[in-house]
Parts: structure tokens; C-alpha cells; sequence
């Protein structure tokens, strides 16, 4: 029964609290709004940095993803440079170009990938139909099996098929806006486009992707076979760049297939046991040290932004609640004349605090949501407030309300209750 009781009193004295507190916004409008202004300001800009660190982070880690996270990419320069940043440039420059050959031979080499492609991209490009034309278009010369080892979705038609592939027939997918530029009724496949003179039947339209932080969408680029490429471009150029990518079978680490690979290639180039690769392996895997310690700077960023904030607004919630132990002074003596504990007391203004800050923080969470909502509507990203972020930011303020009213709290339950009702 003693339990129940003392179940009873907590709740009534976070409901005194609470109405204390709300008092205190009603008393004194200005001195408490502006005290809270600084947890407002300050778990406003904790949060959003918070916030907007997230949704860049999952932006760049979903395009990264959709590279593959289990492919290998073999090309003539790597993404990370070799060696550190002394590594002499020349040392690219004199390397040879993956050759469509090399392909057919790592695929009678290798035991770690079933599928492997090669592609080349040609950048800048102009694609017309009929009067319609779009500029600047990249177009992706693949080998078979490229869609296998590429994340993409086709919305409408159809993948090359092996023979089409073969035989270099003058055929096309189109990216979303490529077709949307072209054929603004929707009815793309079967019709025909031109392409340096070359005219390509469309087969297929890919899904819609969206921007990408690594200009790797889809968006704006067709695909055509690379047996076809020919006619419209020496795939040895060094402007090209053509690249193999070999994705990793199931249960194969990407380090396996990685030193099989990098065995297989030495092979191919038939390259002495003392000479360097003159190759690279490249994997999205290289971009997550620099990301994560990216995000953890701008994490810091928001934490030392926020943090003056909090700390000038946990001073303004300090003075007001020593303030409130001022003004209540009778009322402690009274309590406390009534058989209060010092607890009750410490708790009773602790409390107060406490819930001051979170009104003060959810002010600060509240503008995030709209500001989110804004640039949502605005950019088009992919951006919210999650549930993590408005536990921190409440926690936040939690401690913020514990540390400002521990002080004034700890005064107030101490006093003399003859003392304090003297006061008066």
C-alpha cells in the first residue's frame, strides 16, 4: 500500500510541476520565452544538422549502393590513388585499356563470379527523333550480362537478348528523361532514334531514378550493345575509358574475388612476378572510411553549434527557476511545515525544469519538422525527422532541465521552513 502511495504523490508532483511551469509561461511571457529561446535555438540546430547529416548520408550510401556493393570494377585508373598522392600520374597514363578480350578470358579464368560485363561510356551526346532531339546524353555501350551486375529496373519492354548482343544489332534503352524528352505520349518501344547518324530501334525504357550524388543515375543515359558501339566510336580511345565489372558470386567476399582477379589479370597481361599491376581494382567499399569519417565531422559541427546554445540556454533556465524558488519561498516553508520531505521539494522544482526545457526543445524539433516538409516539397529529397532524432533532441533537453534546476532545486529543498514562511 505504501508503494501505491508513494505511486500516487510522484504523479501529482508531475502534475504540479507541469502546472508550475505552465504558470510560469503565463506569468512571465517574455523573460520565460526568451530563456527557452536558447534550448529552442540549440536543439534546433543540433537536430537539424542531425537531420540533414542522415538524409545525405542515406542519399550517398543508396547511390554508392547502386554501383553494387559486391562488384569489382577493372579499369585503367583507380578511384583511390595507389601508393598515396606521390604516386606518379604517368604510371595511369601508361596503362593499358581493358579490352573486350580480357572479359571472354576471365571468364574461363575465375570461379568467384558468374556474371561479368563490360561497358564504356560516351558522354555528350545527342539523341533526335523526328523533329525531337536531347543533348548531352551519355550512352553506355554494354556487353551481356550487363544487368545482372548493374542495379536497374526496366519500367517498360525489355533487356538485349544473347544473339542481339552477338549479332550488334542497332538497338537502344532509353533512360526515363531521355524518353520523356522524345516521346512525350509514352509510347517509345518500336520506335526508332538517331544517334550519330545511326538509327537504333528502342526496345525498352528504364524506371525512373532520380538525381544522384555520383551522376551515376540512369536518368539521362541510353544503352545500346557494345558490338554495335563500334560503328560509332573506337573503344580504345583513351576519352572512352571502357571498364570491366565482375560481380561476386553468393558466400564470396569481395576480398576473394578480388585476389582471384587480381591473379587472373596478371595472367592475362602475362606480367612478371616483379612488376606492378597495371591495373585497378576498384569497389564502392573505398568511399565508406571517407564517409563515415565525413559524417562524423559534421556531427561534431552540430554538436559544437548547438552546444552554445544549450549551455546560454540552460543559464536562462537556471535563473528563472532560482527565480521561482524566490517567489515560492513561502510556499516551501509551508510545505515542508506540512511534513514535505526535502525530495519532494528537490523533485517538485526539478521537474518544473525539466519539462520547461522540453517545451523549449519541441519548439526547436516543431521548426525542424517544417523545415524538413519545405525542402522535401522544394528539392525533391528525401529528407524527414526520425524517430531517433526527436528521442535525442528530447533527451537533450531532459539533461539540459536536469543540470539548470538541480542547483536552485537542491537550495529550495534544504531551506528552513520557519525561515521560509517568514520570508513572506
Amino acid at each position: 500500500m505504501a508503494t501505491q502511495s508513494e505511486f500516487k504523490l510522484v504523479l501529482r508532483l508531475i502534475r504540479e510541476s507541469f502546472l508550475f511551469a505552465l504558470e510560469a509561461l503565463r506569468v512571465n511571457k517574455l523573460r520565460t520565452i526568451l530563456s527557452l529561446l536558447g534550448i529552442t535555438i540549440g536543439i534546433f540546430a543540433i537536430i537539424a544538422v542531425f537531420t540533414a547529416t542522415d538524409a545525405l548520408e542515406n542519399k550517398i550510401r543508396k547511390d554508392i549502393s547502386s554501383l553494387g556493393n559486391n562488384v569489382i570494377y577493372i579499369q585503367k585508373w583507380p578511384w583511390v590513388p595507389e601508393g598515396g598522392d606521390e604516386y606518379p600520374w604517368w604510371k595511369y597514363m601508361n596503362r593499358p585499356l581493358p579490352a573486350i578480350k580480357e572479359l571472354t578470358d576471365l571468364r574461363k579464368k575465375i570461379t568467384t563470379s558468374n556474371s561479368l560485363a563490360y561497358a564504356a561510356d560516351i558522354g555528350g551526346q545527342t539523341i533526335k527523333h523526328e523533329s525531337s532531339s536531347i543533348e548531352n546524353i551519355q550512352v553506355s555501350c554494354v556487353s551481356e550480362d550487363y544487368d545482372k551486375v548493374r542495379n536497374f529496373e526496366i519500367e517498360d519492354g525489355r533487356f538485349f537478348t544473347e544473339s542481339e548482343f552477338a549479332s550488334g544489332r542497332p538497338l537502344i534503352i532509353l533512360g526515363s528523361d531521355v524518353a520523356k524528352a522524345l516521346f512525350p505520349s509514352g509510347n517509345a518501344i518500336g520506335q526508332s532514334v538517331t544517334i550519330r547518324k545511326f538509327k537504333h530501334t528502342v526496345i525498352g525504357v528504364l524506371k525512373h531514378e532520380g538525381s544522384s550524388t555520383f551522376d551515376n543515375s540512369f536518368d539521362n543515359v541510353v544503352i545500346i550493345p557494345v558490338n554495335f558501339a563500334r560503328n560509332l566510336v573506337n573503344l580504345r580511345s583513351n576519352n572512352i575509358d571502357p571498364y570491366i565489372l565482375v560481380k561476386a558470386n553468393d558466400n564470396v567476399t569481395n576480398g576473394e574475388m578480388k585476389d582471384e582477379l587480381r591473379g587472373a589479370m596478371r595472367s592475362i597481361r602475362r606480367l612478371q612476378p616483379q612488376e606492378s599491376d597495371d591495373f585497378a581494382l576498384n569497389e564502392t567499399s573505398m568511399f565508406s572510411s571517407g564517409l563515415d569519417e565525413l559524417f562524423n565531422t559534421l556531427g561534431l559541427a552540430g554538436w559544437i553549434i548547438g552546444g552554445f546554445s544549450i549551455v546560454v540556454g540552460g543559464f536562462g533556465i537556471a535563473n528563472i527557476m532560482f527565480v521561482s524558488v524566490r517567489e515560492r519561498t513561502p510556499i516551501i516553508g509551508i510545505q515542508k511545515s506540512l511534513g514535505a520531505k526535502n525530495y519532494f521539494i528537490l523533485l517538485q522544482f526539478l521537474i518544473e525544469s525539466i519539462v520547461l526545457c522540453i517545451i523549449g526543445g519541441s519548439f526547436g524539433l516543431g521548426l525542424i519538422y517544417v523545415l524538413t516538409l519545405l525542402v522535401s516539397m522544394g528539392t525533391g529529397m528525401d529528407i524527414g525527422l526520425s524517430m531517433g532524432n526527436i528521442t535525442m533532441g528530447i533527451l537533450i533537453s531532459a539533461i539540459v532541465g536536469i543540470i539548470s534546476g538541480y542547483i536552485p532545486a537542491y537550495q529550495a529543498s534544504q531551506m528552513n521552513p520557519v525561515d521560509a514562511i517568514r520570508s513572506n
